[in-house]
């Protein structure tokens, strides 16, 4: 009897076990991913948010409290700076979901509900050309597997080719994950509450450090959006995002003037692709980047539900 019971329990054991591993294969584990530089998998936006500054960790909640108002709706998620560089609670992203894209209108009745909760709507432009990919969205895990394995594959394709990509989106319908991260116009994609946080810490730096204008300008990365420290969580999820705070005009006067430290569109391969296997992310979703500057950003972002460890 006693055989039969050890039996019974290594065969539920291994059941178990092969029914995880099963669950952890159907999420993504083995799934390709192959970045791109080329035209975005949206067009122009219009869409209901909330901003938040702390650990991208922290953003499953708004994701729900978005998907309870339209269910129906594609969710969005953008994420300003490296978790890497970046403090877990001054890290700002904002979270929402879709009301229109391309030239349709958004619904007003939705446009209403999401007003009177809280969220504010903003457009993004549609650009031309972006780093992009995409991910299975299957389960929950799902998520965290995306915010491992493709940040790094990000940051490592955006170094490669020097180039100025930020903020990092992601985008979650018609089941897959899409990532992106423009090449250009990268200041239309930061929300008005990013300039106000940017403000405020450009006023408490020349408060604390008493350095003058052009001492305390040096500080900032206009390609990232948070203050640069030396050097996403492990999150990019992230992208991980910028280090500094970008503003509008400076990201496009550094994105035009990187000749010498950035890569033109001409000079791209539109449909190279990476596909060598880079190790799991060091320790993010929203990648890596040495940019919260305008040269690299990554967010590993999480950008996610569970990005952050």
């Amino acid at each position: 009897m006693p055989d039969w019971v050890s039996l019974c329990a290594l065969i539920s054991l291994l059941l178990s076990l092969l029914t995880v591993a099963a669950y952890i294969l159907y999420s993504g584990l083995l799934s390709d991913i192959i970045v791109l530089t080329g035209s975005p998998p949206m067009k122009k936006i219009t869409f209901a948010y909330k901003f938040k500054e702390g650990p991208y960790k922290n953003c499953g909640q708004l994701f729900k409290e978005s998907l309870s108002i339209g269910p129906k709706l594609s969710c969005i998620g953008v994420y300003y700076d490296d978790p890497k560089k970046v403090p877990g609670p001054q890290c700002r992203y904002a979270i929402g979901s879709i009301l229109s894209e391309g030239e349709n209108k958004a619904d007003e009745e939705l446009l209403k509900r999401y007003e009177t909760s809280g969220f504010n709507v903003f457009s993004f432009p549609e650009v031309t050309h972006v780093v992009t990919t995409s991910f299975p969205h299957r389960t929950f895990f799902s998520i965290l597997l995306s915010v491992r394995r493709v940040y790094p594959r990000l940051e490592l394709y955006i170094k490669e080719r020097r180039l100025c990509a930020h903020p990092f989106l992601e985008i979650y319908r018609d089941g897959q994950i899409q990532f992106m991260a423009p090449l250009a116009r990268q200041g239309d994609f930061y929300v008005p509450e990013v300039r106000q946080v940017e403000r405020r810490l450009s006023e408490e730096l020349h408060s604390d450090t008493e350095i003058s204008g052009a001492d305390s300008n040096s500080e900032y990365s206009s390609g990232s959006g948070v203050l640069l420290s030396d050097s996403r969580e492990t999150s990019l999820a992230a992208s991980s995002v910028h280090s500094s705070v970008l503003t509008q005009d400076q990201g496009d006067r550094d994105y035009r003037g990187r000749s010498s430290g950035g890569t033109s569109f001409k000079e791209l391969d539109w449909g190279e692709q990476d596909g060598g296997q880079q190790e799991e992310r060091e320790e993010w979703p929203h990648g890596d980047s040495d940019q919260k500057s305008p040269e690299v950003p990554t967010q590993e972002w999480w950008g996610v539900v569970g990005g952050e460890e």
